[in-house]
């Protein structure tokens, strides 16, 4: 995977690796199940935040049965990396980020063009160990939730990719943009723009059951217990 801070699981063993379990999950927080998940894919339910370090959110999303998913890792001091799956070896990928003190955004489908250029090239320039150049929005469409009148953006965006042996690689992708709790967050998901034409669909199915939820929720059961010294 590239990354010290990702642990890769079997998708069985996150929330996710069934819908029954995974509607169970957001049964018991209140919130509406998911609905639709296309053939050859997967649910998946997750925490991000169980370290102290980190408000806590329950994401979810649908991405294909062969994809590997990733978790954050947690130790003394935390929690690190995020949730992601993907067929890595590919370039096809989903991954979840927090834009960095951006603070509630009402009315997020309301914003500019801008906004969501700057939250979706600062959500997959986040590794660090790669840069990108001609990032371009080409679609933005706002869509409702199905929960508390949440707001998601969907768009859909194209760029360049550096990468450090020199090559430059051109991905399309799409990503949906909301703001729960006192956060933006962007769940991403691109490829080449070879295998765009092939997996546009199944790209436009995760980012579109992307959901996140913060407001009004009781997570701390699923925190990690802070470790005790002597």
């Amino acid at each position: 995977v590239g990354s010290t801070f990702l642990q890769p699981v079997d998708p069985a063993n996150a929330f996710g690796g069934g819908l029954k379990t995974c509607n169970a999950k957001l049964a018991s927080y209140g919130l509406p199940p998911i609905a639709n998940v296309p053939s050859g894919f997967s649910p998946l339910v997750e925490v991000y935040g169980k370290g102290r370090n980190r408000t806590p959110l329950l994401v979810s999303f649908v991405h294909p049965l062969d994809w590997i998913v990733t978790l954050p890792s947690q130790d003394v001091n935390g929690e690190d990396g995020t949730i992601q799956a993907g067929e890595y070896a590919k370039g096809d990928t989903a991954t979840f980020y927090i834009l960095p003190d951006s603070g509630k955004v009402d009315n997020i489908s309301e914003q500019p063009k801008d906004f969501f250029k700057n939250a979706i090239s600062r959500a997959i320039s986040q590794k660090g160990d790669s840069i990108y150049q001609d990032f371009k929005i080409t679609k933005v469409e706002p869509v409702k939730g199905d929960y508390n009148n949440q707001q998601y953006v969907i768009c859909d965006f194209k760029y360049t990719l550096l990468t450090g042996a020199g090559f430059e690689v051109d991905r399309q992708g799409v990503a949906s943009v909301t703001s729960e709790g006192n956060a933006v967050e962007v769940l991403w998901t691109a490829s080449t723009r070879q295998r765009y034409k092939k997996l546009e669909e199944g790209l436009r199915s995760i980012a579109g059951s992307f959901r996140v939820y913060s407001d009004g929720l009781n997570l701390s059961s699923e925190r990690i217990a802070e470790p005790e010294y002597d």
